[in-house]
């Protein structure tokens, strides 16, 4: 069983194409065509082409690519502003929206051509918003699987909630969940392959991989490749093994 994976790319387009191009790297000289690759989420905010992001995976996908993409809770965040009525994220901070400078839905909104004056309030920007975003990106980011499993794996953005079954797990803990996840030290079954949360480094722990290497504030963005429980991190040099923390 193998499969591959990519961290968080937060609207890094020319990293997700780097990424992209390891992978198939890795497939050339191993002669695996067929392995999924499955993109962790959190494919928008912060970086310059979040835009540009979505259409690379929907044109991948429309042409055939085995691509698996999950929801962030920042694609989770942008599709709910862009419904019919802009939402806001209960897992917010209270005085917190998709528009905060901390957040980075203003850079995506950017990166569709919308342009975000200081001080604009969410119902003056919503119809902007709605009529710059595809519709097609717009189903995209709604239909999006918040978990994904594959034999002896189980792919989420953020994580699980110790404890409880795979099949009850809620999208807002798979999606936003870290602390409790973090330091649980439970066989949680499948090997949970996630990101969420920055690492230096793509770390191995036992009973989960964190591959989330802080694309979002400007530092790298990882691709790895998952045989049984063994990772490998993909570089222009080939496979360097994930050590286990």
């Amino acid at each position: 069983m193998r499969a591959y994976a990519i961290g968080d790319i937060h609207g890094q387009l020319d990293l997700l194409r780097a990424a992209h191009a390891l992978i198939d790297a890795d497939r050339a000289a191993i002669g695996d065509i067929d392995a999924p690759v499955v993109h962790i989420g959190d494919l928008v905010d912060r970086g310059p082409d979040s835009a540009g992001v979505i259409e690379h995976l929907l044109s991948g996908i429309e042409h055939g690519q085995n691509w698996v993409v999950l929801k962030g809770n920042h694609d989770r965040m942008m599709e709910m502003f862009l419904r019919d009525y802009p939402m806001v994220d209960t897992q917010l901070l209270v005085t917190y929206n998709w528009l905060h400078p901390g957040i980075g839905g203003v850079e995506t909104l950017e990166s569709y051509g919308v342009d975000v004056p200081d001080g604009i309030r969410t119902y003056q920007l919503h119809p902007a918003a709605r009529a710059a975003v595809p519709d097609a990106h717009r189903h995209f980011l709604a239909q999006l699987p918040a978990m994904y499993r594959l034999g002896d794996l189980c792919f989420v953005h953020a994580g699980i909630r110790p404890g409880v079954p795979l099949e009850d797990q809620t999208e807002d803990d798979l999606c936003w969940i870290r602390g409790e996840f973090h330091r649980s030290t439970a066989d949680h079954g499948p090997l949970i392959v996630h990101g969420h949360t920055p690492v230096d480094q793509a770390t191995h722990y036992g009973n989960r991989v964190n591959i989330d290497t802080g694309a979002g504030h400007g530092k790298a963005l990882s691709a790895v490749v998952i045989e049984g429980r063994e990772v490998w991190l993909l570089t222009p040099d080939g496979r360097v093994p994930v050590m286990r923390a």
